[in-house]
This record gives structure tokens, sequence and C-alpha cells, in this order.
């Protein structure tokens, strides 16, 4: 190549260095530096070579003088070259590549020196926005990648930012100082949220990692305390609803609609197909903080036999397909309820409003009026459309010292309801009680748990009623042979005990052998419950399910066949499955 005594130029650690070859062979050039170093380089790093040859005679210290002033030159010359100005022109002929001479020419509008044309590939070393350096030749990027490309250098320009003033100022948070500001607050923040949540699938990972670990913050839970020190999260931050993206408030648009529904007026509501029940003495039976009451209970004495109404709130009444508010029903699913929290399937102007069956207000119903003898055989059923009125609204500890003290109502209801249970138990039911956590979080930030037995008085009342009026309701809608929302469980794999059993390790050890449920547009058995068709109604105000079963039972109460078809309910039971799994 005849390249002795030729200044060229090669990068090493991001750094430009000028050498002088003093000898060289088919792949490798035995150089001097610009720092005096005696270095053998591959011939594939040269970025430059000189077209000028100096003396090999020349003495060390001079060497090193041209190897330095050649450096300085260079350097000095890149504030000169305008290469936005030079792309201009050279972007014009698409494809085109240049030599790095030509190109020098256009930046200084001179003959190119060997320092122009070094000077000129530096600076698309060190800007790379316009111009790549490949085999020789100065390539033009098109306009499409020299947007790309200054987007990522943006992107990047903003990472740094980030990075050399972000862990200083997280630190800074982290030690109590919660008035610390900074251009990139907010972005910073919300990169180390998002990768709390999401972990390493969260778009910006490795920056979080890496700003973290700057900031001396590797704890596993350091960014969650950071963020509620900082303000951007509540102390008890639920991470799992911002993980699955879990609407928790409604739009305005929504709560203005629901906020529009009119309280019942008996007179508007009665005469219409629908029975005005308001004298009945209707109880609610739910826990002390429920403020949705989606079913009540009556019970009277018919000679040797029992009426006992299960009244469910008419929702369907309120919430019709086809309106905002439905779909976001549909979206939901399902009421959540949190230690903390609770987030309902309707605005609350609703769910807590002119659908609950709050003490003493009128309300729309679904009434299931069942007669009952005394053996907790059905007699016969009805389902209507009802306008009714609670009269005592009770909480289950209210409940459980009503029984032992005689209240008829309760002790009649009490005593049906286990005929009921004894009954579906002998149709192989498995009841498989386990004590609920409740976890409670008081306004000072104490934690408390405590486990609720399941099988009191009070609450396995109204188990067993809302599981006669699901049982009854489903086969309404079989009888008339029309589609529907069905749940339905084959027998377990092994039967392990009876249905009455109270032993925790036997009934976790039933547990694993059953199967799993399935969601059916047409009935089919239940063994788990003991019937031959399931389905649920018993909370249209926090069950999507039942809203939908509202709706198909109203529709062929009228007489006009059913409002879904039966794709229409496979698609929806594939909504719920899929939703369900996501919030369970």
């Amino acid at each position: 190549m005849g390249l002795q005594g030729a200044i060229i130029e090669y990068m090493e650690q991001g750094r430009f260095i000028c050498a002088m070859v003093l000898d060289e062979d088919s792949k490798r050039l035995r150089l001097i530096n610009q720092n005096g170093r005696e270095v053998n380089l591959p011939l594939s790093r040269l970025l430059h070579q000189s077209a000028k040859r100096h003396s090999l005679t020349l003495s060390r210290d001079e060497q090193l003088r041209l190897l330095k002033e050649a450096d300085q030159n260079r350097q000095a010359m890149l504030p000169q070259i305008d290469l936005a100005g030079i792309w201009q022109l050279a972007s014009e002929e698409e494809g085109a590549s240049f030599s790095p001479a030509f190109l020098a020419e256009l930046a200084f509008g001179e003959d190119a020196t060997d320092n122009h044309v070094a000077a000129f590939l530096r600076s698309i070393f060190v800007d790379r926005l316009y111009f790549k350096y490949k085999e020789g030749q100065v390539l033009a990027h098109g306009p499409e990648a020299v947007a790309g490309l200054r987007l990522k250098q943006e992107r990047e320009k903003e990472q740094e930012a980030l990075m050399s003033t972000g862990a200083m100022m997280l630190k800074r948070l982290w030690d109590g100082d919660t008035a610390t500001e900074w251009p990139e607050r907010d972005r910073c923040l919300a990169l180390l949220g998002d990768y709390y949540v999401f972990g390493n699938e969260a778009e910006e990972s490795e920056l979080a990692r890496e700003l973290l670990k700057k900031a001396g913050l590797t704890g596993p839970h350091d960014v969650y305390h950071l963020l509620i020190r900082s303000g951007v999260w509540q102390p008890h931050e639920n991470v799992a609803l911002l993980r699955y993206a879990i609407p928790v408030d409604f739009s305005g648009e929504l709560s203005a609609a629901a906020a529009q529904a009119p309280e019942p007026v008996a007179e508007e509501l009665v005469g219409r197909n629908r029975r005005d029940l308001r004298e009945l003495p209707l109880l609610t039976i739910d826990g002390e903080s429920t403020r949705d009451y989606d079913d009540a209970l009556h019970v009277e004495r018919r000679g040797d036999d029992f009426l006992v109404g299960i009244h469910i709130s008419d929702v369907a009444h309120y919430v019709l397909p086809g309106t905002p508010i439905y779909a976001e029903a549909a979206r939901r699913m399902t009421s959540l309820y949190f230690p903390e929290t609770q987030i309902p399937m309707l605005p609350r102007a609703l769910s807590e409003g002119v659908c609950s069956l709050v003490a003493g207000k009128a309300r729309a119903a679904m009434s299931v009026m069942v007669l009952l003898s005394s053996k907790g055989e059905v007699l016969e059923f009805d389902l209507i459309p009802s306008l009714v009125q609670v009269k005592r609204q009770l909480s289950y500890p209210e409940a459980e010292r009503l029984v032992a003290s005689g209240d008829w109502e309760l002790q009649a209801l009490a005593k049906l309801s286990e005929q009921l249970k004894q009954r579906r138990i002998e149709k192989g039911a498995l009841l498989l009680p386990v004590p609920d956590v409740n976890i409670r979080i008081d306004p000072e930030g104490k934690v408390s748990v405590a486990l609720l037995p399941v099988d009191t008085i009070s609450r396995s009342l109204v188990a067993e009623f809302m599981v006669l009026a699901n049982t009854l309701s489903a086969q309404f809608v079989a009888d008339r042979q029309a589609p529907g929302l069905f749940r339905a469980q084959d027998d377990p794999h092994q039967r392990l005990i009876a249905g009455g059993e109270k032993d925790l390790f036997s009934i976790f050890r039933q547990r694993k052998q059953l199967k799993p449920g399935e969601l059916l547009v047409y009935p089919k058995p239940h063994s788990g419950v003991g019937v031959m068709q399931y389905t649920t109604v018993t909370s249209p105000i926090r069950r999507f399910l039942d809203l939908v079963m509202q709706h198909q039972i109203k529709q062929l109460l009228s007489g006009r066949g059913a409002m879904f078809s039966a794709d229409e309910l496979a698609g929806v039971a594939g909504d719920i499955n899929t939703v369900l799994a996501r919030v369970s």
C-alpha cells in the first residue's frame, strides 16, 4: 500500500488518534501515535490516510510534533463544518455515495487538504445524524432515516439528563426532601412506577434499573415507598390494579349519566307488569360496611307451608344494552373489594343509589316468590317484576343476635335454609366452607387480619336462599329452552367426604379433587351445588353475568322471547372468563 510516512487516523475508546506509519504488512500497520506509543493497528481500523508522506528519518520529537499539530488543526476545524447544509445538497441524489474529499471541499469551500478531509470525517463520526462512513465512502441518510435518528438522539439526550440529575434528586426524595423539583421529575418517577409494576416487561426497564442503581435504591420495595413519599402513589397503593389496567374511576360522562337516573316513582312503575310489594316485611342481611344492597328476603306463613320472597334489585330497569353504562359494566364485569377500597361495577349513583335496596326507599326489583314446605321442598315458584321497600337493614352479627333472641322471621328463614341445605347435600352438593380472610386498614393505616366463618346461621341463611333463587331462575330459562349463562360442574374425580363436612384438612383434600367449573349457554348439572341447572342472578349490581341473565329473564317474562341469542351469550361467556381471570 505504500503507507510508510503517512499520517493516518483511527479511533480508540471513542477518541480520534493521529499516528505516523513506520512499517506495514498486508494486514497490519506499525505506528507511532500522538501520545508517543508504538501501536500495531489492523488495517480494518484505518479511518483516514494523508496524501503526503513524511520522512521516516525525522526525530521522534519531530514526529510527535507533526501528529499533535495535525490533531489540533483538525479539531479546530470541526465548528466550521455545517453538516446539515452539506446533507441538504448531498441528499438530493438518493442512494449516492461520495468521497470524503468531495464533501470536505463542499464544507470548506476550497481544495481539500489532508486536515480538511480528516476533520470532515471526524465530524460525521461525532454527529451521526446525516451521514455514515462505509468502506472509504460517505453515504447520506435519507430524510426518513434522519428523522428517526434525530428522535433517537433526543431520547438519548433525555436519558442522559435523567441519569445525570435523576439519581441525585431521587436520593434527595428518599431522604425526605419532598419539595425537590427538577425538569425530568415526572418523567423519572413515571418510568420507575412502570418498572415496579411491570418489572422487566416495562418499556424502559434497563434505564430504570440503572437509575435506581446509581441512586442506591436497590431494595425490592424502594420504588414503592419512594413513589408514596413523592405523592405519586397513595399509601397502600394497589399495584395489581395498575398491572392489569383495571379501571377504578368512572368518566365524568358516565357519572353524570348515572346521576340522572331518577328515584323510583311508585305510580309510574306499578301496573306496568310490576307488582307492588312494598307492604311486605323485607329485610337485608349484609356486611357492616355494605352500601350496595342487591338482595332482600321476606317470609310468610301459608298454612303449614311458607312463602319466601327473594327480592333482587332490578338493575336491568336502569342499565340497558347499548348504553355507555352497560358497556362499562361489560368492560369491568364485576365489583372488586379490597381492604382499603371498593371498585364498583356501576357508578355509585346506581350501585349505592337507585339500584341499592336501601331501607325505607321504594325500589324496582325482580322477586322470586317460592312456596316451600316445612321440609324445604319447592312446591311452586314465580318470578315477577316488583316494587319493594326494605323494612329492616341488618348486619350479619345483628341477624345472629335476632335469631338467638327468637325473631320469628329470621328463625323461620334459618330453619328453612337448613332444610334446603340438607336437600342439596342429599343430591350430592359439596359445601366445603372455608373461613373468609378479612383484612382491614383503619384510618391510621393499621392493618388487622381476622378469619370470619362462612357457615354461621346468618351467612348460611343468606347463601341458601341465594342458591335457591339462582337455581329457580336457571330452571325458568331452561324450561323455556332459551339460551342463558349457566354454571356447570362435573362430578369430582373422587368424592372423599360428605357434603356437610367442616374439617378444614378434609375440605382442602376434597377441593383438590374438584373438576373445573364451566360457563355454558345451555344447562348441565352442577355437581358442587347439587342441582340440575344453575346460574347467578342475585348480584346484578356487582356481577355482569347476573345483569345479563336479569335482562334475559325479564324479556322472557314479557313474552317477547329471548333478548340475547346463543351466539351473543357465548361471546359474553368468553369475555367473562377472560376478564375474571385477569382480576382474580
